[in-house]
């Protein structure tokens, strides 16, 4: 009897999975990815895997497509099948992780003073 999917850990076309930083350093900022196909033919290391694939936005929208460079232990297979015009949101996906935004001498978020009052 063949392998299911899951037994052979091998992703197919319509998957939709999760990429943490689980997958690979650059998904430090998670993306959910509908599979085109598991490339099979490029030399990887042990563990790891190309996927090609179709980057989805919110809505559950393809926005671009990607050959991606991932481990598979930390490939996350998704619930959400994008249908109906709602996705859900990806785990971890809240406000930015990045700097917050620079304030300047006055406390200005631009940097730049505040204006002068002008009295007459």
């Amino acid at each position: 009897m063949p392998e299911s999917n899951e037994e052979s850990g091998r992703f197919q076309a319509g998957d939709v999975v999760l990429l943490t930083d689980a997958a690979s350093v650059q998904f430090r900022k998670p993306i959910v990815v509908r599979v085109i196909r598991e490339i099979p033919d490029r030399y990887t290391y042990d563990g790891w895997l190309w996927l090609d694939g179709y980057q989805l936005n919110a809505k559950g929208e393809a926005v671009a497509r990607r050959e991606l460079f991932v481990m598979r232990a930390g490939v996350q297979r998704h619930d959400g099948d994008g249908a109906g015009g709602t996705f859900p949101p990806c785990p971890n996906q809240g406000p930015s992780l990045g700097r917050p935004p620079r304030s300047g001498p006055n406390g200005s978020s631009s940097g730049n003073p505040k204006p002068a009052t002008v009295r007459r």
